[in-house]
């Protein structure tokens, strides 16, 4: 195993790495919580070079082997380990800063925590994990080559013409969710946006955002209540619940605190993801 302590400054940069490494674990200590692992967010992005690890993200359970990149944003509602007599080897850098921030929110609203990436692109990713381990000279020259990284993963998921316009297919039915999720979205009401049937649209919609349609206006509701919380400390847990498509304040705060781990009164009164929220 190494890792790196890398040289920081006093300024806040937009792309900053915070660790990079290269691991072979045998062990079932390995175990990472994104609830357990402070306020200050943070990324990681993972390649599984061989053996297999295992994922749970947002109660979705996820086998990770070679060829394929976990990529997660901290604090949140994660875990990954290993099994007894599971073997992983892969490589990781871990960054934060607002730039980098918000390009692997981009990635992870479009493809999931679980990427399979070109092989010029891992290549990429390897030789800045590499460059990062044999010493960055200054804050500044570390914090180029973790944009570096950021844009190197941006250009392998949005990059191509053909994906954006799969995603230009679905924006009608983003921005009807997106203007109406205090109001119930059955899939059917999506589907008929599209002109689709049922099983036809949330084939197409999860190949394309990564997520079926249940699950996106799942995600959509959630993130307006964490900013609804962090930015109006004025409006009842209730209303909130309310404006974000929640007709019951019970189920509201049983989602809720699956997802963020918390309920929504603790995340208020802690102010936790505030720094994120902003950036949104």
């Amino acid at each position: 195993m190494r890792t790196v302590s890398l040289p920081r400054g006093r300024q806040r940069l937009h792309a900053m790495p915070t660790s990079t490494g290269y691991e072979i674990r045998h062990n079932t200590d390995y175990n990472w919580d994104g609830r357990h692992r402070g306020l200050t967010p943070f990324t990681v992005l993972q390649h599984t070079i061989s053996g297999t690890g295992r994922l749970r993200y947002q109660n979705r359970n996820y086998h990770l082997h070679a060829g394929e990149t976990l990529l997660v944003l901290v604090p949140h509602n994660h875990r990954y380990w290993l099994e007894k007599g599971e073997r992983w080897e892969y490589f990781w850098i871990s960054m934060n800063g607002e730039e980098a921030l918000r390009i692997h929110k981009l990635a992870l609203a479009a493809t999931g925590p679980v990427l399979r990436l070109n092989q010029t692109t891992i290549d990429h990713l390897a030789d800045c994990s590499l460059r990062l381990l044999k010493g960055a000279r200054s804050p500044g020259a570390a914090s180029a080559i973790a944009y570096e990284a950021a844009m190197a993963l941006y250009d392998d998921v949005f990059g191509s013409a053909e994906h954006d316009d799969e995603k230009r297919l679905m924006q009608p039915v983003i921005d009807h969710v997106m203007a109406n999720l205090q109001k119930p979205l059955p899939v059917e009401e999506l589907a008929a946006i599209m002109g689709l049937s049922r099983a036809h649209f949330s084939r197409v919609f999860a190949q394309n955002e990564g997520v079926s349609p249940a699950e996106f206006v799942m995600q959509q509701r959630l993130q307006r209540a964490a900013k609804l919380l962090t930015r109006n400390d004025f409006l009842p847990v209730k209303e909130v619940a309310i404006l974000c498509g929640f007709d019951d304040a019970n189920y509201f705060s049983k989602v809720f605190r699956r997802v963020y781990g918390t309920n929504p009164t603790e995340f208020r009164t802690t102010g936790m993801y505030a720094s994120i929220l902003k950036g949104s």
